[in-house]
Parts: C-alpha cells; structure tokens; sequence
C-alpha cells in the first residue's frame, strides 16, 4: 500500500496538480493538508474521476482543511477531541481496508505558529505548543497501537538535518528547541519516523523551499516539514519512500512538495 501526503495550499487551485501527483507516484491513498475548501464545496467529482472514490474530508473556507481520498474503503474516525477547543479543520482519520487488516490512518495539519517563538507575545505560538502536547497526551493515554499511521504537514522539522542551518534556525519557528522537543514527544508516544528509517539522522532531508527564495534549488535552504509515522509493529513494513522533489518546480506549485511511503502489508 502506498500512502501520500501533501500540503496542496488549495485544493481547487491545484486539482490539476493533484492529478499529476496521482499518475507520478500512484498512491492507494492521499492525504491532503491545507483543502482550503468548505464542505460543501469539496470537489468529490474531480477527485473520483482521478480513481479516489473513497473520500473523507474537513474543510473550512479559506484556509486550514483535511482530506484522504482513497481506492481502497474508508471508514471515518471521530474518536480524537477537537484539538485547542478551535474546531478548525486540522485532523481527519480513517480506518482503511488493506491487505491483513485495516490500516488506522491519521492526517494532521499543524499550526504553523507565527513568525515570534513566544508564547506571551504571540498567540500563534502558543497555540502550535498546545497543540503538539494535546496531541502527545492523547496518543500516549490510547496505550500502544497497532497497524496505525500517521501523516501531515506537523510545521516543525525536529532534527539538526531537517533544516538547512540547525544554527541558524534555532530562533525560528518551526525548528526551535520547543517545538522540536514537544514534537519528539509525539513521536515518542508510539511511533516510528518513516522518512528517517530510509535516510540516516546524519543526512539532509527536506520536504519545503519558501516561495521567497527565487531560485529555491541554488539556495536550497529546504526545512523537512511532512512527515509520515507508523507504529513499531509496521517497521518490518516499509518498503520505500518518495520525497517528489521536482513537484516544487510545477506550474503554480505549493511550496511543499508530496512524500510517499510504501508499505508491504499482509
């Protein structure tokens, strides 16, 4: 089974590009952050004719949003509380038919937290903190799980190799010591880091280039914001993985780029 992730930075804006998405990796499942899309106006139609006839999706107008499209049946999951009291958008999960047993899927878009790691002065970080920990105290109290993944845009790219400069983005958010603790923590609480099983905690990984950076391949100052976990038991499971890199050069393409995991179940 393959399992995709990617921000999309509006569904509507780029189906087209979710098209490509789907020929160039050829996923049993994709999980979309960042829809963008109320409910109402969820382009079911599109996304079935793309062979994703099995859907699930949270959306609000104009920014946050989750969606899984799959080929294989969904079942929905509300069993998760409504993360900070916000209800916004930022969570789905699903249990999802798969060879040897359903697979219990999470998709997850986290706050991004502003631009001042500090809580007294910004909201939005401390928001992103509160986040992360409800999050870790609520897979920690389910006790250890079984045939599960979790996938998202987590905005926090933990390791001294997930950024271009650990030194020099220890101030910014997304890589402070704060978030990439509180994020570890999550990690710690029943899962296994995918990307990092397949590329060693010594070699660079990135899955985001800032539009501000005209030519993001020169600069390449990329920060590993995507990620896919999977509980212990999959380890054994995974088989490769895909960081779709030349997706940063699609037309009007989002600046995060899609990942792939495949798993050999049965």
């Amino acid at each position: 089974m393959r399992i995709a992730t990617w921000n999309i930075n509006s569904l509507r804006l780029r189906m087209g590009l979710l098209g490509d998405l789907a020929s160039q990796l050829n996923p049993d499942v994709i999980c979309l952050q960042e829809t963008k899309v109320p409910d109402d106006l969820f382009p079911m139609a599109d996304v079935v004719a793309l062979g994703y006839p099995h859907v699930i999706h949270r959306g609000m107008k104009g920014y946050n949003g989750v969606a899984i499209l799959s080929r294989h049946p969904l079942q929905r999951l509300d069993i998760a509380p409504d993360w900070c009291g916000k209800g916004d958008c930022r969570h789905i999960a699903a249990m999802v038919e798969a060879p040897g047993g359903p697979i219990e899927l999470h998709d997850f878009y986290v706050p991004a937290g502003g631009d001042e790691p500090d809580r007294a002065v910004n909201p939005k970080f401390g928001h992103k903190l509160d986040f992360i920990a409800e999050t870790r105290n609520w897979f920690a109290a389910r006790g250890t799980l079984s045939r599960a993944v979790l996938v998202g845009d987590l905005n926090i790219a933990p390791l001294e190799h997930d950024v271009w400069s650990h030194k020099q983005l220890l101030k910014i958010v997304s890589h402070t010591p704060s978030e990439t603790a509180g994020l570890m923590e999550w990690l710690n609480a029943g899962f296994v880091d995918a990307l990092r099983h397949f590329v060693p905690d010594d070699q660079k990984l990135y899955t985001w280039w800032s539009y501000r950076n005209k030519d993001w391949r020169v600069a390449n100052r990329g920060r590993r914001l995507d990620h896919v976990w999977v509980t212990p038991d999959l380890r054994g499971a995974l088989k490769e993985h895909t960081v779709l890199v030349e997706a940063r050069d699609w037309e009007r393409g989002s600046d995060h780029v899609p990942v792939c995991v495949e798993l050999a179940l049965g």
